[in-house]
């Protein structure tokens, strides 16, 4: 499903582009050449005048690459050190080289957030912070990387699964069902248009207190809990149970891509899930291009592409941070084929830091 365009009225910055954008031609048309560069082109774009770099931080821009079909994709990033202190990051992709960089710290940073993608925001949901659950959402305005203040859930959570279907978002679990508004309010939605969460019917044999894993297939959102994995379909209003083989087989932060849900197994190899034939297989093609994820590894669709993210043991008192992107589909044999696009060392950190989240905003 396509990404909706974000609205031009979501940030302060005048939406009005400057006149005089490209000599001899009318802005208009100056705009429309101008959205279809590549933004790893952009920084360089930024210093050839004021009317253009003043361009570049405008929604309007944003807005007109989204509906000329000119987005890219960019991962963001979320790093926790050992002084327990969250560090957000960008993928600067610039020719000929791949390096993470640093974004404004979220103001209240938390322990055990939930996280979803709309549009060109990443909404941080809940988490617990000084071992007390919140309900407070942050929104990441990747646009212009500013942090706003989001509409407050209707309860505390912490480890909640969470995801976005027909432009809303759900979240689920991360609290105890221990009172009637805690019951009543276990799953939630919200339609970021309207600007406040409303409750989600849900039958008491879900409401599993931790949910260490979430994702979107199809039309359903997956959440995986301590003592077995849950799928709602928000159309129907329908609560299942997943199947043992995908709540057994599903290890780590995973991600969708065209439909096939991907994480690692016990040999830190990448499989995939395909939901409609219910089964696991490894993601071949790999043998020999990246190391096994004994570790572990957090991955992000980028684009259409499979983006993994994996710590590395550097010297004595740094970690490593490596990236890689892969191109995914199925071989003539039916069979789950990866080619290897890029990878290679992003960022060193202190030793002991790991990787929270990544997520993937088209831009």
């Amino acid at each position: 499903m396509r990404r909706p365009c974000p609205s031009e009225q979501e940030a302060e910055p005048p939406t009005t582009p400057p006149n005089n954008l490209l000599p001899s031609l009318p802005d208009d048309v100056a705009l429309n050449c101008i959205a279809r560069i590549p933004r790893c082109h952009h920084p360089t774009l930024s210093l050839v005048s004021k009317p253009l770099r003043t361009l570049l931080s405008t929604p309007h821009f944003f807005t007109t690459r989204c509906l000329l079909n000119c987005t890219q994709p960019l991962l963001y990033l979320t790093l926790r050190t050992r002084a327990s202190s969250l560090q957000w990051f960008t993928l600067q992709r610039t020719v000929p080289s791949l390096l993470l960089a640093p974004l404004p710290p979220i103001p209240s940073p938390a322990v055990g957030s939930a996280y979803a993608v709309l549009g060109s925001t990443i909404y941080v949901l809940g988490g617990s912070i000084n071992d007390v659950p919140s309900p407070h959402v942050w929104l990441l305005d990747c646009r212009f990387h500013r942090w706003l203040r989001g509409p407050t859930m209707r309860v505390a959570r912490e480890f909640a699964a969470a995801g976005v279907i027909g432009g809303k978002i759900y979240v689920l679990g991360g609290c105890v069902a221990d009172t009637w508004a805690r019951s009543a309010n276990w799953a939630e939605v919200l339609d970021p248009d309207v600007g406040r969460w409303e409750r989600v019917a849900s039958p008491s044999e879900v409401r599993e207190k931790w949910m260490h894993a979430s994702a979107v297939v199809g039309d359903r959102v997956y959440a995986m809990a301590d003592r077995g994995g849950i799928a709602y379909e928000p159309h129907s209003g329908s609560w299942e149970s997943v199947g043992g083989e995908l709540d057994l087989g599903w290890r780590g932060r995973a991600c969708v891509v065209e439909g096939i849900l991907y994480c690692y197994d016990y040999l830190g190899k990448i499989k995939g899930f395909d939901v409609g034939r219910g089964v696991w297989e490894e993601l071949k093609g790999l043998e020999k291009g990246l190391p096994r994820f004994l570790c572990g590894a957090t991955m992000a669709d980028l684009g259409g592409k499979l983006c993994v993210v994996w710590e590395c043991q550097g010297n004595g008192k740094e970690t490593e941070i490596w990236c890689a992107e892969i191109g995914v589909k199925k071989n003539p044999d039916g069979e789950l084929w990866g080619q290897l696009g890029w990878f290679g060392q992003v960022l060193s950190v202190p030793k002991g830091s790991s990787v929270v989240h990544c997520s993937s905003v088209a831009l």
